[in-house]
């Protein structure tokens, strides 16, 4: 019988990690410099790739949050049979896809409220990956409900950002691929074990992608637009847990096509 067991969360490195990655989402407002465009020209096709100062920002807080992340979980008492890179994923994603909306409100007083939220939003995400170190942990299953949780709002939150920024459909589509695979893969995981489901997360990438791809010529807001992905994005991810828990498909599909239709409703009435 397995006996419960607790990590003592470090304060002063966890305050670390998380300090100086807010402290990068607060320069990138106040660091002014040009940026400058790459252009990609081939026989038939043109693309112009704009790159900003907070665009490297952001990669910067992204690798900022995998180096700490990687230094707090090696030194986990449970960490000594697992790959710490798992731990690292959502963190990663996290710091640069808050770094979207802060880029966009910048010039904006409801910059302060988006960057207090980020706060929060950052530090409950190392936190809770911290305790899933241990699947034995007390707080084990909050950790894995608000990792869960966390993923599906910083989807919405990168695909609203997105759409308010007017991305074009190239630059769109990957980003959906990758984040959308990327979160399934993370939240398949923390079932407790080391197993990834990849074509699982490469089929709900597609999926997801090719639904941003038709709704983007759609007249839709931001927010109808990231609840119309981040919905499918979900049903999806619990088609795939429900399936793995041999669960029957008549029983499987119910919640997942629950779950669209309440998203895919809810993107309707903020129309009216």
């Amino acid at each position: 019988m397995q006996t419960e067991r607790s990590s003592p969360l470090p304060a002063d490195r966890m305050g670390a990690l998380i300090a100086a990655t807010l402290l990068t989402f607060a320069l990138e407002r106040f660091a002014q410099a040009p940026g400058f465009t790459i252009h990609l020209s081939l026989p038939g096709f043109y693309y112009a790739i704009p790159l900003t100062l907070s665009s490297l920002f952001s990669v910067f807080a992204a690798a900022l949050a995998a180096a700490g992340m990687n230094w707090l979980v090696r030194e986990h008492p449970a960490a000594q049979n697992q790959n710490p890179r798992k731990h690292l994923l959502l963190p990663t994603l996290t710091a640069f896809i808050l770094g979207t909306p802060l880029a966009a409100l910048s010039n904006s007083s409801a910059w302060w409220w988006a960057f207090v939220v980020s706060a929060i939003l950052f530090s409950a995400v190392c936190i809770a990956e911290y305790i899933s170190v241990d699947i034995n942990a007390p707080f084990y299953g909050l950790a894995r409900a608000g990792l869960t949780a966390v993923s599906y709002a910083l989807f919405l939150l990168l695909v609203a950002s997105l759409r308010l920024s007017g991305a074009r459909l190239i630059l769109l589509i990957p980003f959906i691929f990758f984040v959308a695979g990327l979160i399934s893969l993370r939240i398949l995981n923390l079932d407790g074990s080391d197993e990834w489901d990849f074509s699982w997360a490469l089929g709900i990438g597609l999926i997801c992608a090719q639904l941003g791809a038709g709704l983007h010529y759609w007249a839709l807001s931001p927010i109808q637009f990231g609840l119309a992905l981040t919905g499918p994005l979900y049903a999806l991810t619990l088609l795939a847990d429900n399936l793995a828990e041999n669960t029957p498909l008549r029983r499987a599909v119910v919640a997942p096509i629950l779950a669209v239709a309440v998203a895919w409703i809810s993107a309707l009435f903020l129309s009216l």
